[in-house]
């Protein structure tokens, strides 16, 4: 199973299924509406906890955690439910084979942060959302569209949890919703469909990169020849200046170039 983050290919089918999700939760709190009870100057911080009432924010940046690492099921993500997270976990690497999601420990552990919320801010995210309300309604309502696309509850309860992880421009590059049942996420079509996109992004912009190259290339072999072009023409100019002086004009030249020449010097 793969985790992966909100990202403008899945805008779509997040916006559809929010839609009609937003149907079935008329008597519930989404974020939009939660943050229209929150002040405009209020920090993204105070968002997220009113949001989730005794919900743990971090700021530091995880978002450069592997993906391979990231889906792991020993990875150690019950860390960040916690006030004080020790920053080494943003370096763990794994020992030995990956744990079955049935295995016992690791069941325990996903049981262990049920009812509980963590998001996980970059430090370069943090210093823009400073009096920028915008950007956290934006981040917030990424968020809901996330919570609607997984069928996550719009009122916290006691058999989910939720671990988002954001990178500095406030998308989320990494999450696992929890739920009694385990965890939840996209399908294995839905990462292939993810993965084609983003190899193709990556086509498109290595071409387009060689595309600029080239062309700078042939700019600067144009700019060249010009610049041996006209060197050439002023050597040329100089030698007619001064053959004209000397009375030694070789008449077979054309007689408007003996004229112009003799205009130049």
């Amino acid at each position: 199973m793969s985790i992966l983050g909100v990202n403008n290919m899945l805008e779509k089918v997040y916006q559809n299924t929010y839609n009609s999700y937003n149907t079935d939760i008329v008597k519930g709190i989404s974020f939009s509406e939660k943050l229209s009870n929150v002040k405009e100057n209020s920090s993204f911080e105070n968002m997220w906890k009113s949001r989730f009432p005794g919900a743990y924010y971090h700021v530091m940046d995880a978002s450069n955690i592997p993906q391979g690492v990231w889906d792991r099921n020993d990875y150690p993500f019950e860390k960040f439910f916690q006030e004080n997270v020790d920053k080494s976990i943003l370096d763990w690497k794994p020992n030995g084979s990956n744990p079955s999601m049935t295995d016992s420990s690791v069941q325990s552990r996903f049981n262990s942060t049920l009812g509980q919320n963590s998001i996980i801010v970059p430090p370069a995210l943090e210093e823009k959302l400073k009096n920028n309300p915008a950007l956290a309604d934006k981040i917030m309502r990424n968020i809901d569209y996330l919570f609607a696309w997984n069928g996550y509850p719009s009122i916290p309860d006691g058999n989910h949890s939720a671990l988002i992880v954001l990178d500095e421009n406030g998308e989320v590059v990494r999450w696992r919703l929890t739920s009694g049942g385990g965890l939840v996420g996209p399908t294995e079509e839905e990462q292939r469909q993810f993965e084609t996109e983003q190899k193709k992004k990556a086509e498109k912009k290595a071409e387009y990169m060689r595309v600029l190259e080239e062309s700078a290339i042939k700019r600067a072999e144009i700019q060249h020849n010009q610049y041996q072009k006209n060197l050439r023409k002023i050597s040329d100019n100089k030698s007619l200046a001064t053959a004209y002086e000397k009375n030694n004009m070789p008449y077979d030249l054309p007689i408007d170039l003996l004229i112009a020449s003799s205009k130049l010097f």
